[in-house]
């Protein structure tokens, strides 16, 4: 019988799952590139112009949202695929679907940089 692992090496091991996850993510998928170098302009942009703390903290969290949907979206994406790897109605309408939950999330990062830089730009 084998010797059941740790709460902890589990925990450890998931995380390492995940960071891997994460790697794969943005060596392969453009969009996940593009997102990040976005994130990293607008962190540039949040020091450049002193942001305060709430507005350091909206940032973050729409940078972790956007990026987030887009991770499950190449997710769903991958999924999909391996399922029906041929075009399929039903399989297009549940990529669309995925890719519009991270338009929503992109369009409600773009307003609240707006409300964020925008005064400080005009």
């Amino acid at each position: 019988m084998q010797k059941k692992e740790s709460f902890l090496v589990n925990r450890l091991k998931s995380v390492g799952f995940a960071f891997k996850g994460m790697l794969i993510l943005i060596r392969t998928e453009a969009s996940i590139k593009v997102q990040l170098c976005i994130a990293i302009v607008m962190t540039c942009a949040g020091f450049y112009f002193d942001i305060s703390k709430s507005e350091w903290m909206a940032q973050i969290v729409m940078i972790g949202i956007v990026m987030s949907m887009e991770g499950m979206n190449t997710a769903i994406e991958y999924i999909a695929d391996f399922i029906h790897p041929e075009y399929h109605k039903k399989i297009g309408l549940i990529k669309d679907v995925a890719a519009g939950a991270v338009f929503i999330a992109a369009i409600i990062a773009v307003i609240l940089a707006a409300v964020i830089y925008g005064p400080k730009l005009l």
